[in-house]
């Protein structure tokens, strides 16, 4: 299993969600851990979560979820890129 930290790395235009570079949201399982996360914007978290699922869990070290770098929030003007980190715990 990983917890898996997605930083925002870029803000296209103003987000919504008044996000900003560096601000995180922080899933180990299938929770968020509000502790460690900013505010958690609904749009971009309906857009992530597929990819969230998968995240956390082990795969085979050919899966293609291994090579994603950055998912971004579904906003085509305001885009918010997150960088994903994976630490296994």
């Amino acid at each position: 299993m990983y917890k898996v930290v997605l930083e925002v790395k870029n803000v296209k235009g103003e987000c919504a969600a008044k996000y900003k570079v560096g601000d995180r949201i922080v899933v180990e399982e299938p929770y968020i851990i509000s502790s460690e996360s900013s505010n958690i914007c609904i749009y971009a978290l309906n857009a992530l979560t597929p990819y969230l699922t998968v995240l956390y869990r082990d795969t085979s070290k050919s899966d293609w979820i291994n090579y994603i770098e950055e998912l971004q929030c579904p906003d085509p003007i305001n885009t918010v890129t997150f960088k994903i980190t994976r630490i296994k715990i």
